[in-house]
């Protein structure tokens, strides 16, 4: 008998700890569910800034395959939730399958009763059932078995209701878990779908990636090309200036004429070069307004992995339709055609050059006086990009300068 008692209750424990893990999982995986949920989302919101670009971006490709591994996960966890919501119909089915086994036993047994007690309802068979006892301990106890009969005949009756009452929660429970079910599964081909098309968008940006990527690289060789020319054409321009300066410098007398102070040679000229030079860090930018996209110097490519480039100077992103202008007062020194970047102004202030390229409808020409601010010409536009870019330099003799460090912050 109390190794009977012992193996009920260790089944109940077993049947409570493996209802509670099933709970405790399937709270997990809800949890884990409405997480990936919220990344998705915060994904999807980042998708959407980097995508209103034109140009498919690495961004635009990293975020579609942070989505798509989320998206995989929550397929997987939907699939352990369905699993697990199995699991709980299979045993809610046994348990239903038990109780009505039970409800048959009881409903048979309680007949039986109540068969017995309709064939001895008369209470004369129950004093002569009573009477007939051979002793007074025999009669006594026929007396409580009638009590204990009844009590438990009624006991029966409350066992049924609370059974049937217990099948049809059971009965509730199951339907409840089974549209749960269904739920999960139109939620896992509804974000198997989604994954689908997700898939199809990587691809496709992976392809517009390549093809950006070969425009690219067609691109940074053009403007190499076009920055070498424009160096080559800058460096033939200063050298023609030295030797013209030195020439008039020797035939008005001037003696100890350098490279190097051949254009500070003239009060004028060395007044123009300390202007350009006490000018550090204010002087105005080449636009009304604009961001600097290009810095100065070797740094990598935004957009082109291991590929370095060479800046001489900065590159100014302003709104299409605008203009650039001088930086400071000087003479135009040239206008130059540059294959693959427009026209380029260079212009002198004493010592100092400031080269601007990029340029379309020059206004000025050699030999021109320009003044701070005023226009020399408008700014390439990028039809693609709804902007205007202008490339700035400054050289002092021949030395190249970091622009950023000479304009207004």
């Amino acid at each position: 008998m109390r190794g009977s008692v012992k193996y009920i209750l260790f089944f109940c424990l077993l049947v409570v700890t493996a209802s509670f893990a099933q709970t405790t999982s399937k709270k997990e995986l809800e949890r884990k569910k409405e997480r990936l949920q919220k990344e998705i989302d915060f994904t999807n919101n980042q998708l959407k800034i980097v995508s209103k670009n034109k140009n498919a971006t690495k961004e635009q490709l990293e975020a579609l395959q942070k989505k798509i591994k989320l998206r995989e996960q929550l397929i997987g966890t939907i699939n352990g939730e369905i699993s697990a919501l199995g699991g709980q119909i299979e045993n809610t089915n046994k348990e239903i399958v038990s109780l009505e086994e039970k409800m048959k036993r009881l409903k048979a047994a309680y007949a039986e009763m109540v068969r017995y007690a309709y064939r001895n309802r008369n209470i004369y068979q129950r004093l002569m059932f009573i009477f007939a006892a051979t002793d007074f301990n025999q009669a006594y106890k026929r007396i409580s078995w009638l009590q204990q009969y009844s009590k438990h005949r009624m006991q029966q009756a409350a066992e049924i209701t609370g059974t049937e009452t217990e099948l049809t929660g059971k009965k509730q429970d199951l339907e409840t878990k089974k549209n749960q079910k269904t739920s999960l599964k139109i939620s896992e081909q509804n974000n198997k779908a989604t994954l689908e098309k997700e898939k199809v968008e990587q691809d496709q940006v992976m392809k517009n990636l390549t093809v950006r990527e070969q425009k690219l690289k067609k691109d940074l060789a053009e403007k190499q090309a076009a920055k070498l020319k424009l160096d080559r054409a800058i460096e033939s321009l200063i050298k023609k200036e030295i030797e013209a300066a030195k020439k008039k410098a020797v035939a008005a007398g001037k003696k100890n004429v350098t490279n190097a102070n051949v254009f500070t040679s003239t009060p004028e000229a060395a007044k123009l070069s300390s202007g350009f030079s006490n000018n550090k860090g204010i002087l105005p930018w080449p636009v009304d307004q604009g961001a600097i996209t290009g810095t100065f110097g070797n740094h990598p490519h935004k957009e082109l992995k291991g590929i370095m480039v060479n800046n001489n100077g900065i590159d100014i992103q302003s709104a299409k339709g605008s203009s650039a202008r001088a930086i400071f007062d000087g003479t135009v020194s040239g206008v130059i055609s540059i294959p693959g970047s427009n026209k380029a102004v260079i212009i002198r202030h004493g010592e100092y050059l400031t080269v601007y390229s990029n340029l379309t409808d020059v206004a000025v020409k050699t030999g021109d006086k320009v003044t701070t601010k005023q226009r020399i010409a408008n700014i390439g536009n990028d039809d693609e990009n709804q902007k205007a870019e202008v490339h700035l330099e400054i050289w002092k003799n021949t030395t190249k300068l970091n622009p950023q460090l000479w304009l207004k912050r």
